[in-house]
């Protein structure tokens, strides 16, 4: 069977009844793993170190942790995990809810200077979303924009619509929805009450009802018997009458726990599953624990049956489809959208007496100082009278100046400030920018097409090269040591991290070697110029506004000046690099010019009666110029002799690294592009817990230029 990867909503009731006995505990730090892993360390009176691990990515989980199973501290934390730092250090955990009947956590912490709300999502594609006391998004791991909810930083969070809570219904609600359904009563249970497969199984097993018996043939005596077999599992999620189990599949000789592989996990013991080995625990928490600690462990085995070093293909190619299911959603929405927001217009001008006499009487009233409040009891005078313009009046909004009429059976906000034409006007504007968010989704939802036929390419790759490996020979020869290793399909790839002084700075290394520094903001332009720029180096700075001071080092930091020959090639690159991270790429375009100058030309001293701003300069003597130089920028990632991500113009990061993904101008932020980057990064390797240890979102997009952006296509 299958081994379990995501929490059921039975086991989030259960988990929340049991880590309810850790509120008081305070947040000590906050650890963001790769873009879907939060460990949470608390420190609690009675228990001492307490780690709240939740996980929203292929695998779906929320528990507390033992100690010995928490990964190791990641390196640099995010800016996700240094927000959470500042919010929640030292806050008091105060509870845990489940949302409805809904795979979604909510988990509240106190502070006195400011309370904070993490939302997990543990269902589709998983999220994270960390709230203010008023609701609003700080930050979330994913940004969610979908006709029927939108989830991003600066919005009100919304729930997804609300499933039906069967753990809170009555009988006659139970009847009443079964009675509905044109189904089996298993595939009812699963569906329309939200228990699942497994759930519905049981339900039906300690009911003794037939789970194939067809709704039609059921009668008032099975429907109370499964009621009640519903109610006696409510009454043991919320007292925490628990008697958690992890199951085991028993090898093919039928041996024990010992021998067997852990596939589910469960907060009671299932009549469903007592042909299987199973191992009791005190607390349904310390059994979640285990079972995922373990599932950790050998991650790699579930995904195929094809040997341990099979990447999850079939689990990212679910994903993507998931993805583009929720963009066809979103793009139908918009088509919805636009289409409302035009007919509204048309029926201003197909009623447009009506509407003008509406919006003439109130114009007219307000240029006469006639109070909102008046001016409403006037309508509802003339409704009354049976006025038509005065019925089909709806709603007065007095502090923004509009009016809601109501014609042909649509409610339509006006701005009572501006006449027919101007309000339609603003109507079929409102349906173009739709419009264009349609075409935008158009433009997403092709890169996740794109993104699901590579992982079935890289499937097809992968399963060719296992098929032409050869077997080992008698003699256990070795292979050459001297063959170049594939270390995308390398299962465990060493860390081996190296810290360099210019790494808070924006920086490449050129094709020919030549390291190539840029500022990023006006205080490391100055700090650039004054004190790294020496005998050798070239100077290089976009005739654009805003671009980083860019020095080509001829040298190293502690190395003495020299006479080098620089390449064109390496010039080349950084007049890239300069261009790129200019306002050119922020506006859109695809070139702009660049001037070169030696060290010596650069001056921070201006001439008399000129004054330099912080990050300026002033330049001597004659320039050399590129002209129309494309912008371009790659993100890679290194394997050796150091494993990190680099960064630059593309022709310099493919000499250095073992993979490289493109971008160029385009229309989604920062934070967006490095999570496409870095899950496209976990579809190339193998290793995708290498790819999370060093190549986070938050490091990826410390090496885009700034402004908007997409992956280029091929």
């Amino acid at each position: 069977m299958d081994r379990k990867r995501e929490m059921t909503s039975v086991d989030l009731a259960a988990l929340v009844s049991e880590l309810g006995s850790y509120e008081g505990a305070k947040v000590d730090k906050a650890y963001l793993y790769g873009d879907d892993f939060l460990r949470l360390k608390l420190r609690d009176f009675e228990r001492g170190r307490v780690e709240l691990l939740v996980e929203v990515g292929d695998v779906k989980r929320a528990h507390v942790a033992a100690p010995e199973h928490v990964p190791d501290a990641p390196g640099r934390p995010p800016n996700f995990a240094m927000m959470l730092r500042n919010r929640l250090s030292g806050a008091d955990f105060v509870g845990v809810e489940q949302y409805e009947f809904d795979r979604i956590l909510e988990f509240e912490f106190e502070r006195d200077d400011e309370n904070t709300t993490i939302v997990a999502e543990l269902f589709g594609p998983g999220n994270l979303a960390v709230l203010d006391p008023n609701r609003e998004v700080i930050d979330c791991l994913d940004t969610v924009r979908l006709k029927s909810r939108t989830v991003a930083p600066g919005a009100q969070y919304e729930f997804p619509e609300s499933q039906v809570n069967p753990l809170a219904m009555s009988y006659e609600a139970f009847a009443a929805l079964m009675d509905e359904s044109d189904s089996d009563v298993v595939r009812t249970l699963a569906t329309q009450l939200n228990f699942g497969g497994l759930y519905a199984e049981e339900l039906c097993s300690r009911a003794g009802v037939d789970k194939n018996l067809d709704i039609a043939d059921a009668d008032a005596e099975q429907y109370e018997r499964l009621y009640e077999a519903m109610e006696a599992l409510a009454i043991e999620l919320r007292t925490g009458a628990l008697d958690p189990r992890v199951y085991y599949e028993p090898d093919e000789e039928g041996g024990g726990i010992e021998d067997g592989t852990r596939v589910d996990v469960t907060p009671i013991a299932l009549e469903e599953y007592e042909h299987l080995p199973a191992e009791a625990f005190d607390t349904f928490t310390d059994a979640v624990d285990d079972y995922f600690h373990h599932l950790d462990l050998t991650e790699d085995e579930d995904a195929g049956g094809s040997g341990p070093d099979r990447p999850d293909f079939e689990g990212e190619i679910e994903k993507q489809k998931r993805i583009i299911e929720q963009q066809e959603q979103a793009i139908e929405g918009f088509e919805q959208d636009a289409e409302a927001e035009r007919e509204k217009a048309e029926l201003l001008y197909a009623e447009y007496g009506l509407v003008d006499e509406i919006l003439s009487t109130v114009r007219e009233a307000r240029e006469n100082d006639v109070p909102w409040e008046e001016i409403e009891e006037t309508f509802e005078a003339g409704a009354e009278q049976g006025i038509d313009a005065a019925e089909a009046v709806q709603r007065i909004d007095d502090e923004n100046g509009r009016v809601t009429v109501r014609i042909d059976g649509t409610d339509v906000t006006l701005d009572a400030s501006e006449g027919v034409e101007q309000n339609a006007d603003r109507l079929y504007k409102e349906a173009k920018r739709i419009q264009d968010k349609k075409e935008g989704a158009k433009a997403a939802i092709e890169d996740t097409r794109e993104a699901l036929e590579d992982v079935k390419r890289r499937r097809e790759e992968w399963e060719a090269r296992q098929e032409e490996q050869p077997e080992d020979d008698e003699d256990g020869d070795e292979a050459d040591e001297d063959e170049a290793v594939d270390w995308l399909a390398e299962p465990s790839i060493p860390v081996r991290k190296s810290e360099q002084w210019y790494e808070r700075f924006r920086w490449f290394h050129t094709s020919d070697g030549f390291l190539v520094i840029g500022g990023r903001n006006a205080d490391q332009n100055e700090e650039l110029v004054k004190k790294y720029l020496d005998r050798g180096d070239r100077f290089f700075h976009a005739q654009a506004h805003g671009g980083p001071a860019t020095i080509l080092k001829a040298t190293g930091p502690s190395e003495s000046a020299r006479d080098v020959d620089i390449p064109e090639s390496s010039e080349r690159e950084a007049a890239t690099f300069a261009v790129s991270n200019s306002s050119v790429w922020k506006d859109g375009k695809y070139s702009g010019d660049v001037y070169a100058v030696d060290y010596d030309q650069v001056t921070k001293t201006p001439e008399s009666g000129e004054y330099l701003e912080k990050g300026g300069f002033a330049i001597r003597g004659d320039r050399e110029y590129f002209r129309d130089v494309g912008v371009g920028a790659a993100v890679g990632i290194t394997c050796e002799p150091s494993t990190r991500v680099i960064g630059g113009p593309p022709s310099a990061v493919r000499e250095h690294a073992e993979t490289l993904i493109e971008v160029e101008p385009g229309r989604y932020a920062q934070g967006d592009v490095a999570k496409r980057v870095y899950r496209e990064f976990r579809e190339r390797f193998a290793d995708t817990s290498f790819v999370r240890s060093v190549a986070s979102p938050d490091r990826i997009q410390h090496f885009l230029p700034p402004g908007t952006s997409r992956i280029a296509e091929d």
